[in-house]
């Protein structure tokens, strides 16, 4: 686990705001019963986890894809070639939603607006050089040119719910 407690609060007051304003019937579905604390979230959500991401074309037209989405600091971290369409949507029109599902044990859901975390030619996030140790550790550090090949970014949820029927079925807790 990786989250500091602030960013613990900051997520479990999102997961239950962004309940607090969903529809009734999605409410009844996801409940108290059936979702996550922040805590356990960040706990069963570890390595990469493969993401269904949602973007737009200029046409106001749906593209999902796939996208290797890492939950760091409370929120989802992915990456794409530089020169992939999602890429080009998400530069033209950052909104996002994202979905992480196994199979119905699972299901974490987010909507907001994405920030390149390593802009070509541009100022890097200011956490850029802790979370590149992290994606070198990970993939391997000669796996990308990873200052030309690949643009990361940053999820930034306006919205997000878990659903989880049965924590027993997910990822033992990590000890603290």
């Amino acid at each position: 686990m990786r989250e500091t407690p602030e960013e613990l609060e900051e997520l479990q007051a999102l997961l239950d705001s962004s309940l607090s304003r969903s529809t009734p019937h999605l409410r009844s579905i996801i409940n108290t019963e059936r979702t996550l604390t922040a805590k356990r979230l960040t706990q069963v959500l570890t390595g990469m986890c493969t993401l269904s991401l949602a973007t737009v074309t200029a046409k106001c037209e749906p593209r999902i894809s796939g996208a290797d989405g890492h939950f760091l600091h409370g929120k989802w971290h992915f990456g794409t070639a530089r020169g992939a369409a999602k890429a080009r949507h998400l530069a033209a029109r950052p909104a996002v939603s994202a979905a992480h599902m196994r199979g119905e044990d699972l299901g974490v859901f987010a909507h907001g607006t994405v920030e390149i975390l390593n802009p070509h030619g541009g100022e890097p996030a200011a956490d850029w050089p802790d979370l590149l140790s992290y994606f070198k550790d990970f993939y391997g550090e000669d796996a990308f040119d990873w200052d030309e090949e690949v643009v990361y970014y940053r999820l930034r949820p306006h919205w997000m719910t878990v659903y989880a029927p049965d924590d027993s079925k997910l990822a033992p807790a990590v000890p603290s």
